[in-house]
């Protein structure tokens, strides 16, 4: 059982390592600095959350994760191409995080069916109910900038 439950948080660790990356290039990209300030907060909750876990996969005999997934490296590449071409504009930006955040609430859905201790689930359904938050609030985001956007 630790194998898979290792194997299962490892790919969280990669998660939480691609909307880091993701956040922080997304923080650098966009105009609004309100925006700028919460991608850089989302970064670092990103960041915790692989410490958090990384220190589970320890505790298990397990090596944990360093860096994020190829999926993600290919994420973070598109939305720097995109931003650039559309100028870095905020919704471009907003729906880029919104779909790499969808990959997140999926990523954490499906270890959460794994069975693993209790008290890795607690930390596991912890930190997707963060993820989740921060995915409904750039939609709300999002949504609110292509109102504005198309007046």
């Amino acid at each position: 059982m630790n194998d898979k439950v290792i194997s299962t948080l490892n790919d969280l660790v990669e998660t939480c390592r691609d909307g880091q990356e993701g956040f922080k290039e997304a923080s650098e990209n966009v105009k609004r600095p309100d925006l700028k300030q919460f991608f850089n907060e989302l970064a670092i909750e990103r960041a915790q959350c692989a410490a958090e876990l990384q220190q589970e996969i320890i505790k298990l005999g397990g090596n944990p994760e360093k860096t994020g997934s190829t999926a993600g490296a290919i994420h973070r590449g598109w939305m720097k191409i995109k931003g650039t071409l559309t100028g870095k504009d905020d919704h471009a930006i907003l729906s880029e995080c919104e779909r790499g955040e969808d990959s997140a609430v999926q990523e954490y859905q499906d270890a959460l069916k794994t069975d693993m201790p209790a008290i890795l689930r607690l930390l596991v359904n912890s930190q997707f109910q963060k993820i989740r938050q921060a995915h409904n609030h750039i939609k709300q985001m999002r949504d609110a900038k292509g109102a504005t956007t198309a007046r």
